[in-house]
């Protein structure tokens, strides 16, 4: 028996979806992507300006409207109105990219022997909070009653393996924090507890781990970087993400659950 067309199983229309931290890098390429498939997309940024600015941009690519709110996905509050209001408005939620996070240090700080205990709290509830109350919210309002949906975390390779140091050798930049990796590591690891458990409500949870993208890094990082990867170079915005969360949101992945994607030109594979 002929079953759907390749393009039947990677097309998104119909299908809603909630982006956190889809205001810029590569959730912003991720919200575009899903877009382009055809979902709607409704985008998160902790900042209302942000979210509705590149929201409005999204628009103008598909020729479809998108949607910007405000969430601080470490408050509990915020992501209970977030999910209220996005459900009020489109009735469900379809797919969840849980891709809000970041990390802040210098030189200094990045040390763990220096590193401020208030910045590991920080890092862990924007990496690692925030899966837990989106995912939270999401299936308990719309996915679970539904018995249907797809759950999408971002992790990073930075979960997966230590950090060569060395790269930052010559830059001014902060440099990799245990916290960050002991973020990625729980998000992947929840991604799995998630895919096993939510199973029977037909939602399926994936991850994927990026690597390095280029982003206006200096000649030495980028260099440096670079040397330890497979394929000699960084990650390219705008593209190299874009297949990988297409294809783990669609039908074209529908006996896919639990899996961690690496997107790293190789780094994770030597």
């Amino acid at each position: 028996m002929h079953g759907p067309t390749i393009q039947e199983l990677y097309d998104l229309k119909g299908k809603v979806a909630l982006v956190t931290g889809g205001s810029r890098n590569l959730g912003y390429d991720m919200a575009v992507a899903l877009a382009e498939a055809g979902a709607t997309v409704a985008i998160t940024s902790r900042s209302l300006e942000s979210a509705t600015t590149s929201a409005k941009k999204i628009s103008k690519i598909v020729g479809r409207r998108t949607f910007g709110y405000a969430c601080d996905v470490r408050n509990e509050a915020d992501v209970s109105n977030l999910v209220s209001a996005v459900v009020a408005r489109f009735q469900r939620i379809d797919i969840l990219v849980n891709n809000a996070g970041n990390v802040v240090s210098t030189q200094a700080t990045a040390q763990i022997e220096n590193r401020p205990y208030s910045d590991w709290r920080d890092t862990l509830a924007v990496n690692l909070d925030g899966v837990f109350l989106c995912t939270k919210h999401v299936v308990a309002r719309t996915m679970k009653a539904a018995r249907n949906g797809v759950i999408i975390n971002i992790a990073s390779i930075t979960g997966m393996v230590g950090k060569d140091r060395r790269v930052y050798r010559g830059t001014k930049m902060g440099g990799a924090t245990v916290d960050y990796h002991a973020a990625k590591g729980g998000v992947i690891a929840m991604t799995r507890d998630l895919a096993v458990y939510l199973a029977q409500f037909g939602i399926r949870v994936n991850a994927i781990s990026p690597g390095g993208f280029w982003r206006g890094h200096s000649k030495a990082f980028t260099r440096q970087y670079s040397e330890m990867v497979p394929m000699r170079r960084m990650g390219q915005d705008g593209k190299e993400l874009k297949g990988a969360v297409v294809f783990l949101a669609s039908e074209a992945s529908s006996y896919v659950t639990g899996v961690n994607l690496p997107v790293d030109g190789g780094l994770t594979a030597w």
